[in-house]
């Protein structure tokens, strides 16, 4: 039996707040390219350990983040799903962004979609964030379908502030979700 506190659950996930026993599962996926075919690379062990200390900050400041996302059946943590506030400069923020990161073993099976949907969920009814925004490179097919299936409306393509060095992966498409829209 499972006893982890997640701080919400969907049908198959728990979400929670990560811890540093998170390391190693978060850098295996971190470092595996095909995981990070829409970035600039892989994440090291130590770029993974300062984005886990990030994303447990983020929690303790804003009150979310992209949780450490388990399957309930197993405890296996598949990755993460969820939100984070973003300050680069854009038309469309600063504000929250919604976004998932999921081991290969994970894929296929509509654990995104599945999350992606309970966080817009958990989002506007119990933080009462009325505007979420969502980004992925113009090639990211499969986040982008995530993107529609949750029902986002796409708003146009952006040059993303923070990806100007690297021209393959600058061009991003923007989607947007208002809380009455849900």
């Amino acid at each position: 039996m499972n006893t982890k506190k997640y701080i919400f659950k969907s049908e198959r996930l728990g979400f929670r707040n990560w811890t540093s026993n998170d390391l190693k599962v978060l850098s295996e996926m971190n470092s595996d390219p095909e995981v990070m075919e829409h970035f600039p690379s892989t994440l090291s062990e130590k770029e993974t350990e300062n984005l886990l200390k990030r994303l447990i900050n983020h929690y303790h400041e804003k009150g979310y983040t992209y949780y450490a996302t388990e399957i309930l059946e197993t405890g296996e943590l598949i990755g993460f799903i969820g939100l984070a506030y973003q300050t680069y400069k854009t038309e469309f923020s600063p504000a929250t962004d919604i976004g998932w990161r999921l081991k290969k073993s994970a894929w296929g099976k509509g654990y995104a979609t599945e999350g992606a949907k309970r966080c817009l969920e958990y989002a506007f009814n119990e933080l009462k964030i009325n505007k979420i925004f969502s980004v992925c490179t113009i090639n990211n097919s499969k986040s982008e379908n995530v993107m529609k299936k949750i029902g986002m409306t796409k708003k146009g393509v952006f040059t993303h502030p923070e990806l100007t060095d690297y021209p393959e992966y600058e061009k991003n498409n923007w989607y947007e979700i208002n809380n009455n829209m849900c």
